[in-house]
C-alpha cells in the first residue's frame, strides 16, 4: 500500500495475503477494525488504559493465531471476539490470563497446500516477532521473551526472575505490547533477516554445555563461556559474582543424581533463556522442582548476567506463544 492512501482490498483479500507471508496486510486489518476493537474494549473494561492494552495484546494475538481462521470473511468479528476474550481474562484472572482464538475460528484450514500457520510460523511472522523485539528495552525484551515463551510466563514468576515487583512487570509487558503492537502496523512490510540461526546458535550452545554436564566437563565449559565478573542469582544462595558457585552446585546437583534434559530455547541477540526438565533419582524423587529456566543476558558471547528460577514442569517444549 502506497504511504498516504487508503488500502481498498477486502477483507477476504488481506487474510489471504497474510496466509501468503504478507505481515502488512495484517497491519491493514488491524489498522481497518482498530475502531471497532476499541469499542469493545471500551464497553466492558471502560475507557482508560486497560481497553488500550486489551486492543494491543489482541492484535498479537491476532499475529500468532490468524492462521487458524476458518473463514476469511469472519476476520473482523474473529477481532472483535479475540478484543472480548483479552478484557474477559483480564478481568477474570489478570494474574494469568491466557487468550485464545474464538469457538468456532480455532478449527484448521481445509486446504491442499501449505497450512498457513505453519507457513507464517516459519517464515515471516517468526521473523517479525523477533526482529520488534529486539527495538525494546532490554528489561521489556526480558519480561516479553518470558511472559509469551516459555512456561515462566505468570507476573510472578516474571517479578522472579528479573528482580523487579509485579507492577514493575505489569508496566514492561504493557508497554512492549504498546510498542509491538504499533510496529505491526506501522513497519509491518518491512524485510526482516532470518533470525533461526541465532536461535539454533543458541540451541547448540544449551546442547553442548549439558552434554558437558553429563561429561563431567560442566567447569571448563562455564569457565569458557561466562565473565568472569559474572553476576548470578540463584534460588537458596542469593547473588554471586564469578563462575566458582556455579560450578559448585553443578556438581553437588550431579552428585545428588540429579539429571537436566532440555525442553525449549529461547534467544535474542542478546538473551538466551534455556528450560530444562529436572530428572531427580528415583530413590528421591522430591529431592529437586521438576523444571528449571535458566536466563542468560550476554555482553558479547559471555554471559554477564544469569538467573537460575525453579518452574513447573514441563514434558513437551512450550510452543512459541503469543496469548
Amino acid at each position: 500500500m502506497i504511504a498516504g492512501l487508503v488500502d481498498t482490498s477486502s477483507d477476504v483479500e488481506l487474510v489471504h495475503s497474510v496466509w501468503a507471508g504478507d505481515i502488512a496486510a495484517l497491519g491493514t486489518l488491524l489498522a481497518r477494525y482498530r475502531p471497532a476493537m476499541l469499542a469493545v474494549a471500551y464497553g466492558l473494561v471502560g475507557y482508560g488504559p486497560q481497553a488500550e492494552d486489551a486492543v494491543q495484546e489482541a492484535s498479537l494475538v491476532a499475529l500468532r493465531r490468524i492462521g487458524e481462521l476458518r473463514d476469511p470473511q469472519s476476520v473482523g468479528a474473529w477481532l472483535r471476539t479475540v478484543v472480548r476474550n483479552a478484557c474477559l481474562m483480564g478481568l477474570r484472572v489478570r494474574e494469568a490470563a491466557s487468550l485464545d482464538a474464538a469457538p468456532g475460528f480455532a478449527e484448521s484450514l481445509p486446504s491442499n497446500g501449505p497450512d498457513p500457520a505453519d507457513l507464517l510460523e516459519r517464515h515471516v511472522v517468526r521473523d517479525w516477532i523477533w526482529n520488534a523485539m529486539e527495538k525494546l528495552p532490554a528489561p521489556q525484551r526480558l519480561a516479553v521473551m518470558l511472559r509469551y515463551f516459555t512456561c515462566a510466563s505468570t507476573y510472578q514468576q516474571i517479578a522472579v526472575a528479573c528482580g523487579v515487583p509485579v507492577g514493575t512487570v505489569r508496566s514492561r509487558l504493557s508497554e512492549a505490547r504498546g510498542r509491538l503492537a504499533r510496529s505491526l502496523t506501522e513497519s509491518a512490510d518491512m524485510a526482516y533477516g532470518d533470525v533461526g540461526a541465532v536461535v539454533a546458535a543458541r540451541e547448540r550452545e544449551a546442547e553442548e554445555m549439558l552434554t558437558a554436564v553429563g561429561r563431567g566437563g560442566f567447569a571448563s565449559a562455564v569457565a569458557d563461556r561466562w565473565a568472569p565478573d559474572a553476576e548470578a542469582v540463584w534460588p537458596n544462595a542469593g547473588r554471586t559474582t564469578g563462575y566458582d558457585y556455579a560450578i559448585r552446585a553443578m556438581e553437588r546437583t550431579l552428585a545428588a543424581g540429579v539429571r537436566m534434559r532440555l525442553s525449549n530455547v529461547v534467544a535474542g541477540s542478546d538473551i538466551a533463556i534455556w528450560e530444562t526438565d529436572l530428572i531427580s533419582p528415583a530413590d528421591d524423587p522430591d529431592h529437586c522442582p521438576p523444571a528449571a529456566v535458566w536466563i542468560h543476558q550476554l555482553r558479547g558471547d559471555r554471559v554477564s548476567r544469569f538467573r537460575l528460577l525453579h518452574a513447573p514442569g514441563t514434558t513437551e517444549p512450550v510452543q512459541p506463544r503469543l496469548t
